[in-house]
C-alpha cells in the first residue's frame, strides 16, 4: 500500500519536482507553484505525494476553498480544489492516482477538479460527474466534481 504524505516547501522539494517537469505538459507542472509558495520547511503546503524509497513519483496539489456564492457548492461551503495531479509515467497504472484521489476525498470535503488531456474517464471511475463550465482557454477540459456519501447536489451534469 503507498502512503500519501504532505510535502514540505523546501529546496529538495523544488529538486524532486524538477524531474516532473520534464514529462507531461506544461499545464500539469507544478514547479511554479511551488516557487510561487517557496517558504522553507512552510508546514502549510498544498503539495502532497507518494515516495517509492527516496524517490517521489506521484504528487497533486490540494486547496482547501470558502466562496461566496459558489455555483458549485453553495454559499460559504468549504471545499477542496485539486488543482493537479501527477505521477510519473513509469509508475503509472499502478494504483498511485487512485491512492491520492483516495486521500484527498478521506478529507471529507466536496472536491473540483478539471479533467485534463484525456483523463475524464479516470475522474469518473473515481465517482467524480462532469458539469457544465466554460472556462476561456480551456476548451479540452472538463470540470469534474465530487460529492463526499455519493451526493449528486443539483448540478447541471454533462456527459
Amino acid at each position: 500500500m503507498y502512503q500519501v504524505e504532505r510535502l514540505k516547501i523546501n529546496f529538495k522539494t523544488v529538486e524532486e519536482f524538477k524531474v516532473f517537469k520534464e514529462y507531461g505538459l506544461q499545464q500539469l507542472s507544478m514547479f511554479e507553484d511551488l516557487q510561487a509558495n517557496m517558504i522553507e520547511n512552510y508546514c502549510e503546503s498544498p503539495f502532497y505525494g507518494i515516495y517509492y524509497g527516496n524517490k517521489l513519483v506521484a504528487r497533486m496539489s490540494l486547496y482547501k476553498r470558502c466562496e461566496k456564492n459558489n455555483q458549485y457548492f453553495g454559499s460559504d461551503q468549504e471545499y477542496i480544489e485539486l488543482a493537479k495531479i501527477e505521477v510519473l509515467p513509469e509508475y503509472q497504472r499502478k494504483g498511485l492516482g487512485s491512492t491520492l484521489v483516495s486521500y484527498a476525498k478521506s478529507l471529507g470535503l466536496p472536491i473540483k477538479t478539471i479533467a485534463r488531456i484525456k483523463s475524464k474517464n479516470f475522474w469518473e471511475k473515481h465517482g467524480f460527474f462532469p458539469v457544465s463550465y466554460k472556462i476561456e482557454g480551456e476548451s479540452n477540459s472538463t470540470l469534474m466534481i465530487w460529492l463526499p456519501n455519493g451526493e449528486t447536489g443539483e448540478f447541471a451534469k454533462i456527459s
